[in-house]
């Protein structure tokens, strides 16, 4: 009898196909996202030198949302999409390829997408 997988197991399934897929490099790195239920990491990671070159953590952003339309967690991933992508702005990237890790382009994960292009990120 076939064993039932887990919902953990099913996103790494997931993200395992679509990182045989995208890969990261100087020019055009690699924005991937991890999101748990109480933080989120955002990196640029660029695979042919398997290095990160900026990264943004939920915990470490100063600013507070403002509220608006938007909840609390979704504000703050809007904020780090454009922190990150500020911070790709200093090292000269202005492409980068959107890595979800698995996770369904809905809420945080597609407020960090919608801040980096706010930030001027293309993908």
């Amino acid at each position: 009898m076939k064993r039932a997988r887990t919902p953990q197991e099913q996103r790494q399934g997931r993200q395992a196909r679509v990182r045989a897929r995208v890969t990261g490099t100087a020019a055009r790195p690699r924005l991937n996202v991890f999101r748990s239920a109480t933080a989120m990491f955002v990196q640029l990671i660029d695979d042919e030198r398997s290095v990160t070159l900026a990264s943004v953590h939920s915990k470490s952003m100063t600013t507070k949302p403002e509220g608006g339309e938007r909840s609390a967690k979704i504000a703050v991933a809007y904020a780090m999409g454009q922190e990150l992508a500020a911070k790709a702005k200093e090292l000269g990237v202005s492409a980068v390829v959107f890595d979800r890790a698995g996770y369904r382009y809905h809420g945080r994960v597609q407020a960090v997408a919608d801040g980096a292009r706010a930030g001027g990120l293309n993908f």
